[in-house]
């Protein structure tokens, strides 16, 4: 007998009427109609089955901490370092890990269950390192976290920099992080993506850098870090993220560039909800967007995911841990609202999320974990539009959330009741 069968789904890549078997924490099979006995059969009523949501790039050590010691008034990037600067020296192990606790609830209601997560190694004391592998070690039953080691300050501007960021990695953070554009000079960014990649590869490690996170367009750090991966024979191991620098780059240079990082097996993670929050702060008119080129990049072959960043931190003063809105912004920010460019930017928080994170047993498919999301929506499309409702959330075979479903009633002078009328489709 299984111990789960769900009938009447609809799957991601369009099939309907399909069903998913589950035994014990995998994947027994996926097919349609199947009429199997199980402890527990849910029936989807022709909704959307989906692996679970994936965010390859936040910062949970500073989640939630909004407001603490100020608010970020001019909106910038410089300004959020400067407040995590002053926070820090306040910090406590306790109140880091209470507040990532609290966001990894928000995340798991919302089918997100893989978050890799930077967490600064700048401060000597490691206090934010401790905290959040006491955080891993306390999700793990329930969500998969990944730790960068990220020095905010700069690795090489900080004194101490690389020890403390060897030293994370000994605790047992998992990924090599750094933040070039933010080094003292653009020599000094490039020697720190060569001294960290070679960490990485010595020790057998994925790299996942901030990358050219800036409106300079001669901040061209993606460069190197493509051309180290080469070198290292680190193809397929390394992450770029942000890259928004390539937003304000010369279109020739970028058809040389965009080949070079194909190549490299480097991937990259933009960031909707934080790119456009803080890049073009220093335009008048018209403003820059400021996220990366994510639709050239993926026509390029590069494997493109995005993050949520941040939510409720010295950076932005918003967000709830879904990425559906996530992939909502990206829709509009980098004006993929073909139906093929809206399911892309779906896979960029699902699917391309989990290629860039690694992650082993991920997807719908027989031997899969039994790890899904049943959405309240039709399709891919429509669970965008709508950023749907996450009606049942499992893990590896086990429910873990359940939210009632989002219906509206209408009943107008006139007019026949209508029940749940913002999901109905219009006539072509």
């Amino acid at each position: 007998m299984l111990d789960l069968l769900i009938t009447n789904a609809t799957l991601p890549d369009g099939r309907t009427g399909m069903s998913l078997a589950v035994q014990g924490d995998r994947i027994a099979d996926v097919a349609p109609g199947l009429q199997v006995p199980a402890r527990e059969t849910v029936d989807a009523h022709g909704q959307l089955l989906a692996p679970p949501f994936c965010d390859p790039h936040f910062h949970m050590d500073a989640t939630l901490s909004y407001g603490l010691p100020r608010v970020n008034e001019s909106g910038t990037l410089l300004e959020g370092i400067a407040l995590w600067g002053e926070l820090k020296p306040q910090l406590k192990a306790e109140d880091i890990v209470g507040r990532a606790l609290a966001y990894c609830d928000w995340a798991v209601a919302r089918g997100l269950l893989a978050i890799r997560s930077h967490v600064d190694t700048s401060d000597p004391s490691l206090l934010p390192v401790e905290a959040m592998l006491e955080v891993k070690q306390r999700v793990a039953p329930y969500l998969d976290l990944q730790l960068v080691a990220f020095p905010q300050d700069g690795v090489l501007r900080t004194k101490g920099g690389m020890e403390s960021l060897k030293k994370a990695l000994d605790m047992g953070v998992d990924i090599v992080g750094g933040i070039p554009h933010f080094e003292r000079t653009m020599a000094q960014g490039a020697e720190s993506v060569k001294l960290l990649c070679e960490l990485a590869a010595q020790h057998g490690k994925l790299v996942d850098m901030h990358c050219d996170e800036t409106d300079d367009p001669l901040s061209r750090h993606i460069e190197t870090l493509a051309f180290e991966a080469q070198r290292l024979g680190l193809q397929g191991r390394v992450n770029g993220s942000h890259c928004t620098s390539m937003h304000s780059m010369d279109n020739y240079y970028v058809s040389k560039l965009l080949p070079l990082v194909a190549e490299s097996g480097v991937s990259v993670v933009a960031n909707p909800l934080i790119n456009i929050t803080l890049q073009g702060r220093h335009d008048t008119y018209p403003k820059r967007r400021g996220m990366t080129r994510v639709p050239e990049l993926m026509a390029a072959g590069v494997t493109v995911a995005f993050g949520h960043d941040c939510v409720m931190d010295p950076w932005y003063g918003m967000g709830s841990g879904d990425m559906l809105e996530v992939a909502h912004m990206g829709v509009h920010v980098a004006q993929m609202t073909s139906q093929a460019g809206i399911r892309a930017c779906f896979d960029a928080v699902t699917t391309n999320a989990a290629k860039v994170m690694h992650l082993e047993g991920y997807g719908l498919a027989k031997g899969c974990d039994a790890s899904f999301v049943l959405l309240q929506a039709g399709d891919v499309v429509e669970a965008v539009r709508l950023r749907a409702t996450r009606l049942h959330v499992w893990r590896r075979g086990k429910k873990l959330a359940s939210t009632a479903p989002d219906v509206a009633n209408l009943t107008l002078p006139g007019r026949p009741p209508t029940t749940d009328f913002r999901r109905a489709r219009p006539a072509r």
